[in-house]
């Protein structure tokens, strides 16, 4: 499809960046920058976009390795970012199969957002939008971006933060119905929504506003639901050896919004009109680079953010992939 999208659309990537200590048996094996919202803003920059990173960390050697580490994936800072008294640690528990259980020791809030309508998507999640005092800041500048451009939602669930479901269900329910595309794991919505099955929250949320809901499923994949469209897409997930799940969530995130910036999907309020008037070929290509960029983030240890040409190269050889 011939991209229509506005020239160089600016995303604006909002929640926390911190640093990763990644634990196996209690045993400390390293510790990496990370935080959804950045991982997300630097898959999306790797992928050739404009991604800048509104977060909260501190002056301190911390502080400078996510600096550090944004400049090398070629992510923007919004200025005032490093004004916490500290960078926020989320300790990383890997289980056998690579799979990342986290505790966290942080603060959150935002930096200076008077030019947020600036940016032509911003994109949210996590921690970010439930824990305040920075959570109803991260409220008014979706509704600041929602007025010309586009808005994107992941709850990235994590419990040790959130307290109980019923605590943080209607902030949840809030950014879901302001949002343009909305992407959830399974686990998340069962930790939301216990007993309750999968298809039966994608309609609920679908109904609630987005155009486009995406629940990832591990090794089966994922399920999509488009607003004007009855029936639920099953896309396959991408063949690899799994070394670890550290930022898989957030690299398919960041190459579904690739894929339909690319598509003209997001970033204007002209986009998301088309968007909700989209069909499943308008759709698959971006879903099929977001299984890609997933995949190949999980083959990798740690947060690894693939290049375009790395998801150009693996798509190319697998025509199922093309379209």
């Amino acid at each position: 499809m011939e991209s229509t999208q506005n020239p160089s659309p600016r995303t604006l990537c909002v929640g926390e960046a911190l640093v990763d200590v990644v634990m196996r048996d209690g045993v400390t094996t390293g510790e990496h920058v990370g935080g959804s919202p950045l991982n997300v803003a630097c898959v999306m920059a790797q992928l050739g976009h404009d991604a800048t990173i509104g977060a909260w960390w501190g002056d301190d050697e911390r502080g400078a390795a996510i600096e550090a580490h944004a400049a090398a994936h070629h992510v923007a800072v919004q200025p005032g970012s490093n004004r916490a008294d500290k960078t926020s640690v989320a300790y990383a528990h890997l289980d056998a199969q690579g799979r990342a259980d986290y505790e966290f020791d942080l603060e959150w809030a935002l930096p200076d957002m008077s030019d947020v309508a600036s940016y032509s998507h911003l994109h949210t999640g996590s921690i970010a939008a439930t824990l305040e005092p920075g959570g109803s800041q991260v409220v008014a500048a979706v509704r600041a971006v929602r007025g010309q451009g586009t808005v994107s939602y992941d709850p990235n669930i994590r419990p040790a933060l959130m307290g109980e479901p019923a605590t943080v269900v209607r902030r949840i329910e809030e950014l879901v119905a302001l949002s343009d595309v909305v992407k959830a794991s399974d686990e998340d919505l069962a930790w939301l929504y216990p007993g309750t099955a999968v298809e039966d929250i994608l309609l609920r949320w679908s109904t609630l506003g987005p155009a486009l809901v995406v629940v990832t499923r591990g090794p089966q994949g994922a399920w999509a639901r488009l607003a004007g469209n009855r029936d639920v897409l099953q896309v396959a997930p991408l063949t690899v050896e799994l070394v670890d799940t550290v930022g898989a969530g957030d690299s398919f995130m960041g190459g579904l919004l690739s894929g339909l910036l690319d598509a003209g999907l997001l970033g204007s309020r002209e986009a998301a009109e088309r968007l909700a008037g989209a069909g499943w070929g308008q759709v698959q290509p971006a879903l099929h680079r977001a299984v890609t960029t997933s995949g190949l983030t999980v083959s990798r240890a740690g947060a690894h953010a693939p290049t375009r040409d790395e998801v150009q190269t693996v798509m190319a050889a697998d025509p199922g992939l093309a379209g």
